[in-house]
């Protein structure tokens, strides 16, 4: 079962300022790859465990309370990204923990070359770029593909050599939108560096479901909740269990396997298992199913289909309307019918300077956002000639219309 006009009206009831900001009154949120919206339940959880004085560990009621409520939040995400062991835990940021993650990696693997590409965020790019010098480790980028947006498991497999002990693969990127075949990446690196120690950038991924730890065979997987319906303030990172054993920054005589520092916010952790129990609902309502993990499934698919419905429309037209595609000042990054497209369509206009296009959207109450040629997306937009693009990123409880009424300002735009 797809999304269909009835269960989309359920599902944006449940997020927080669907069709309105606070500030701007009414307004089309196409900016999700910036930060999804948050469930209204994710909101009710961080007040309740805002108000909570107590912390973890402690012989008390309280106390207790914040302990199970922690472990069945693990519990939820090891079931959500069918994680095979392991352990979960929260850290500053996606991007802190990603730093982590290459340190750690970086400083314990042993001698050899760390692979990455430039399609990464600069946030893989950055750690891997100062931890591979750091630990005497050559860095070698893999150039992704420019046209398509992406890189593929053929890329990785001609760079990948015996002696690369960390390699790094980023699941979406958030500039192209373009998903990455994960598990054939990890492939083409271990058929050659099996013991490579592999971290994964899935932050602009978790939005669109469908992760499966067990058949991705990674050492660390990284996210953003704030993109995935919580909030900000914190990232969540899974790491294996050879990588656990790593050597890594803790306290003296504390238990070793720990990767935390300090006392973590219980109300992060709440907020992941209110996101888990939505993709669990909307699971079964598209598929009826009765095991958590086929309700699981049933939601990333139902997902992609409704997202790559509202792409098809933004790019091709919906109804009479015709899409980007017929516009021809409008040029899309990663050409336009890509498989690997996952919500989301960055453009130029000719003649209209990027900067101009998001104010004109803007002002029109349709949110978007200005991609620079900057240390954020020059990796993508330097090699395309491009100063600046317009991302419009979409999440399932868009809707046509919202994508109608954008395709109506740009046509002005683009006339």
């Amino acid at each position: 079962m797809q999304i269909n006009d009835t269960l989309l009206e359920q599902v944006r009831g449940k997020f927080e300022q669907i069709d309105r900001c606070p500030q701007q009154g009414e307004r089309i949120f196409f900016e999700n790859a910036g930060g999804a919206l948050t469930l209204k339940a994710v909101t009710a959880t961080s007040t309740e465990f805002a108000a909570i004085p107590d912390n973890q560990g402690r012989d008390n009621a309280g106390s207790h309370e914040l302990v199970r409520v922690i472990e069945k939040a693990k519990s939820d995400m090891a079931e959500f990204m069918n994680a095979p062991g392991g352990q979960f835990f929260v850290g500053e940021s996606g991007t802190e923990l990603l730093f982590r993650l290459i340190m750690n990696a970086c400083l314990g693997a042993p001698e050899g070359t760390v692979l990455g590409s430039t399609l990464e965020h600069p946030a893989t790019r950055s750690a891997c770029d100062r931890w591979a010098k750091i630990a005497g480790k050559q860095h070698v980028l893999i150039h992704h593909n420019d046209d398509t947006g992406c890189i593929t498991a053929d890329e990785y497999a001609a760079a990948v050599t015996p002696d690369t002990t960390v390699a790094t693969i980023i699941h979406t990127s958030p500039v192209t939108g373009m998903g990455v075949d994960l598990q054939a990446c990890v492939k083409a690196i271990r058929d050659v560096a099996p013991e490579c120690f592999i971290v994964v950038d899935g932050i602009q991924h978790a939005a669109h479901g469908q992760i499966d730890l067990t058949a991705y065979n990674v050492d660390g997987y990284v996210i953003s909740p704030y993109k995935v319906f919580s909030r900000h303030g914190y990232g969540i990172a899974w790491i294996s269990d050879r990588m656990t054993a790593l050597p890594h920054d803790s306290l003296i005589n504390g238990p070793s396997e720990n990767w935390e520092l300090g006392t973590r916010d219980t109300g992060s952790y709440a907020t992941m298992s209110n996101v888990v129990d939505y993709f669990d609902w909307l699971g079964g309502e598209v598929s009826g199913a009765t095991d958590r993990r086929a309700r699981f499934l049933a939601a990333g698919k139902a997902i992609h289909t409704q997202e790559k419905a509202l792409t098809d429309a933004m790019i091709h037209g919906t109804g009479n309307q015709p899409g980007l595609s017929a516009m021809d000042k409008v040029s899309i990054i990663g050409g336009l019918d890509n498989p690997a497209r996952e919500g989301l369509v960055s453009l130029t206009v000719e003649g209209v300077a990027s900067v101009d296009v998001v104010t004109r959207l803007n002002a029109a109450g349709i949110r978007t956002h200005l991609r620079k040629a900057d240390h954020y997306s020059g990796n993508i937009l330097d090699p395309l000639g491009k100063d600046s693009c317009v991302r419009v990123s979409m999440c399932h409880y868009n809707s046509l219309a919202e994508v109608s009424r954008f395709l109506s300002v740009m046509y002005e735009i683009a006339a």
